[in-house]
């Protein structure tokens, strides 16, 4: 069963840079919903509550309910601007769904039982997440929050491909759709090269020549 996020917001009606900017001051987030054919509507956030969305995943990789005065609304975050050191959002785009339709998210991959892999206890073994997240396609209702990759048999030397990944039903990779090519490698175990000993040290020098016998 797919979880409910609920992310409550107020409707505005000032525009532009200089009423952005109050709301920062009074620490709200301007946002934007669009799509689903119906026209942009400008809302305000509290801005501890994205902050705290911020911090899980889902935030940026699940439908929210978006409640906009106790109207709610399915959307996805589909951009969002943050300060360039400092923990503040700036804005938020969000983008309105239809449940009967197809939506393309990027959703997080996570790996379990690496450590007890074969790979994971072999030493000198270097095993890379060439992937964390994998773009899907699917109804809104079959979105998963996250794809888990059970690495529990991963060997050293193994690929573990795109096209191996266990999807939930309903849920298709796009990319695999457009040629062998991108099924590209998510998951590598190789061993590490050991540096080469230092050659042994060279010979010891011939004796020097005996001095030359006087006539």
């Amino acid at each position: 069963m797919v979880q409910t996020h609920e992310i409550k917001a107020q409707s505005r009606t000032d525009a532009g840079k200089g009423a952005s900017r109050r709301l920062r001051r009074a620490s709200m987030v301007p946002a934007v919903i669009y799509g689903a054919g119906q026209p942009p509507e400008n809302i305000q956030i509290e801005h501890n509550t994205i902050l705290l969305a911020a911090k899980h995943e889902w935030f940026f990789s699940s439908i929210l309910d978006l409640n906009v005065d106790g109207k709610v609304q399915k959307v996805l975050v589909r951009d969002w601007q943050k300060h360039p050191f400092k923990q503040q959002m700036l804005h938020m785009d969000f983008l309105r769904i239809n449940e009967n339709e197809a939506v393309r998210v990027n959703v997080p991959l996570h790996f379990l039982n690496q450590e007890k892999s074969p790979a994971g206890k072999t030493s000198g073994v270097v095993i890379s997440h060439n992937l964390t997240e994998v773009e899907v396609s699917c109804l809104p209702k079959d979105l998963p929050e996250f794809i888990e990759l059970d690495l529990a048999d991963l060997k050293p030397g193994d690929i573990v491909h795109l096209s191996q990944i266990k999807l939930p039903k309903g849920v298709d990779v796009p990319a695999l759709h457009l040629g062998a090519d991108h099924d590209i490698a998510v998951v590598t175990a190789n061993a590490v090269k050991e540096e080469a000993e230092p050659a042994a040290e060279a010979a010891a020098p011939e004796a020097e020549a005996k001095p030359a016998e006087k006539k």
